[in-house]
C-alpha cells in the first residue's frame, strides 16, 4: 500500500481549509512591539549582544542563559543556552520553596507552626530577613521572607525545622529535581549560596517556575506580594516586574560569577509565559531586558486550535468495507502558540498508509499528522513519510528542525467502525463491481 501524503502549505491554502485548521478568538497582546527593543531596553548599558533561538528566527539579547517557555503547551518560544549549567543564586530558593509547599500540602507541616532560629541561620550572610537568635518563628513569615525578601536566614530556618540540618533538606531537593525531570540541577544549599557543584539551567529554573504555578495554586500568591515587614525592618519585593505590574512571580538572584538573573510568570488575555534569564550585568540591564523579551513573548505569538477533536481531517479510503472511506479525525482539541502570521509560516501534511483495510474500528490508530513551523520566510522541505502510528499517546510532539523550523507530530485515529463486507460483497469488490 502506498502512503497518502496531503500537503497544505501557505496562506492560501491553510485558510481555504477550515475543517483542518483554524484560528482561536486570541486578539494580539499590546504589551509590546517584535524583535526590535523596545525604549527602555535602549537604556541599558552598552553590554554586547549575542543572539537567542526562537521559531520566528534569532532575537539578540544581552542575557548568557535565558529560555522562555509557553505554560499550557510546553513550548519553547525562546532558548540560549538554555541546558547549561549556571549559578543559579537566589532563584535556588523556587525548589525549596516547592519542597515546603510539599510538606504544607501533605500536612506535615504548617502555616502558623513556629520554627527556632539556629545559630548557623542567624549567622548566614548575604541577604536576610533578619531573624534574631532563638527566636521561634511561623512557617509562613518565614515563607514570606524566603520569597519577598530573598532572606538566606529564612531558608536555613526552614530546612532545619523541617528535615532537622540543611544537608538532610537539600537530599530532599535534588531528589524532587530528579522526579521533576530536571537533568542540568544539582543543589549543594538552599540558598544559592555559591558553591562548587551547585548549579541550574535555564530550562530547569522555567520547570520549577511551572510546577510551582501548576502544583500549589494555592501558595503561588507568596511569590507576589510586593513587600513584607519583619522584625520592624520593611523590605520590597526584588522582583521589579511583580513590583511594575508586569509579573505575578517568581524570583531574582545574583552572584558574581552567574550575574544578575531573574524568573518570571506572566498571564495576559488568557496565555500563561514562563521567562529565566541570567548572566546580565546590572540590576537595571535584568529588568529592562525581562521587561523586553517578556513584552516579546506576548506580542510575537498567539494561542491557535490547530486541530479540532472529532473533526475530519480527511476521508480515507477503505479496501472492502462496508462504507468506501472512512473520516480521520484527532482524539483532541490540539492547541498550539504559533508566530502571529502563522498561516504563511506552517506547513500541514496527513500521512496514513490506504486504502485501510476493514474493518476498520473507530479510534484506530492509523497514521500522523505534521505540522511545520518555519522559522523564516523560505519554504522547509516536506519531511519524509512518518511511520504509521500503532498507539501510545494522542498528545503532540515538537521537535526543533534542524533548520531550525519546528516539526510537530499529531497521531490521528478513524472517526467511525466501518464493518467488513461479506463473502459476496467481497467477490463484488475484486471483480470491480463495487468501488471500493
Amino acid at each position: 500500500m502506498q502512503t497518502r501524503r496531503i500537503l497544505l502549505a501557505g496562506t492560501a491554502a491553510l485558510a481555504g481549509s477550515a475543517s483542518l485548521l483554524s484560528r482561536t478568538a486570541s486578539a494580539r497582546s499590546h504589551h509590546g512591539g517584535g524583535h526590535k527593543a523596545s525604549a527602555a531596553a535602549s537604556e541599558t548599558p552598552a553590554v554586547p549582544s549575542t543572539p537567542a533561538t526562537t521559531p520566528i528566527g534569532p532575537v539578540d539579547t544581552i542575557a548568557r542563559w535565558a529560555c522562555i517557555i509557553d505554560f499550557d503547551s510546553g513550548q519553547t518560544l525562546l532558548e540560549k543556552a538554555a541546558d547549561e549549567h549556571m549559578p543559579p543564586s537566589s532563584m535556588t530558593k523556587m525548589m525549596t520553596a516547592y519542597v515546603v509547599f510539599t510538606m504544607l500540602q501533605s500536612g506535615r507541616l504548617r502555616l502558623d507552626q513556629q520554627l527556632p532560629v539556629s545559630e548557623k541561620a542567624w549567622r548566614m550572610q548575604g541577604s536576610k530577613m533578619f531573624v534574631p537568635l532563638g527566636a521561634s518563628i511561623a512557617v509562613q513569615e518565614l515563607i514570606q521572607g524566603m520569597l519577598i525578601q530573598s532572606g538566606n536566614d529564612a531558608c536555613i530556618v526552614l530546612a532545619e525545622g523541617i528535615s532537622g540540618s540543611e544537608e538532610q533538606f537539600v537530599a530532599v531537593m535534588n531528589e524532587t529535581a530528579a522526579k521533576l525531570g530536571m537533568t542540568n540541577t544539582h543543589y549543594m544549599n538552599t540558598t544559592g549560596w555559591p558553591a562548587e557543584g551547585h548549579y541550574m539551567s535555564a530550562r530547569d529554573t522555567c520547570t520549577i517556575a511551572a510546577h510551582l504555578i501548576r502544583d500549589f495554586p494555592q501558595y503561588y500568591h507568596f511569590f507576589s506580594e510586593t513587600s513584607f515587614s519583619f522584625n520592624k525592618i520593611n523590605q520590597g519585593n526584588r522582583n521589579v516586574l511583580v513590583d511594575k505590574g508586569l509579573a505575578d512571580g517568581l524570583k531574582t538572584g545574583h552572584t558574581d560569577a552567574g550575574g544578575f538573573g531573574l524568573c518570571a510568570s506572566s498571564k495576559r488575555e488568557g496565555r500563561r509565559v514562563i521567562m529565566t534569564i541570567n548572566g546580565t550585568p546590572t540590576t537595571n540591564a535584568r529588568a529592562h531586558e525581562g521587561e523586553r523579551l517578556m513584552a516579546w513573548a506576548f506580542a510575537n505569538f498567539e494561542l491557535v486550535t490547530v486541530v479540532h477533536q472529532g473533526q475530519p481531517i480527511e476521508q480515507a479510503p477503505v479496501w472492502l468495507g462496508e462504507s468506501a472511506t472512512v473520516p480521520v479525525v484527532a482524539l483532541r482539541d490540539v492547541s498550539l502558540v504559533l508566530p502571529h502570521g502563522w498561516q504563511n509560516r506552517v506547513q500541514a501534511s496527513l500521512d496514513y498508509s490506504g486504502p485501510i483495510p476493514a474493518p476498520v474500528t473507530q479510534g484506530q490508530p492509523v497514521g500522523q499528522m505534521t505540522l511545520i513551523v518555519r522559522a523564516n520566510a523560505t519554504p522547509a522541505p516536506v519531511p519524509a513519510s512518518a511511520p504509521s502510528v500503532s498507539g501510545g499517546t494522542m498528545a503532540p510532539s515538537a521537535a526543533p528542525a534542524p533548520s531550525g523550523d519546528t516539526v510537530i507530530t499529531v497521531p490521528v485515529v478513524a472517526g467511525a467502525s466501518v464493518a467488513r463486507l461479506g463473502f459476496g460483497g467481497r467477490i463484488a469488490a475484486r471483480l470491480g463491481l463495487r468501488h471500493h
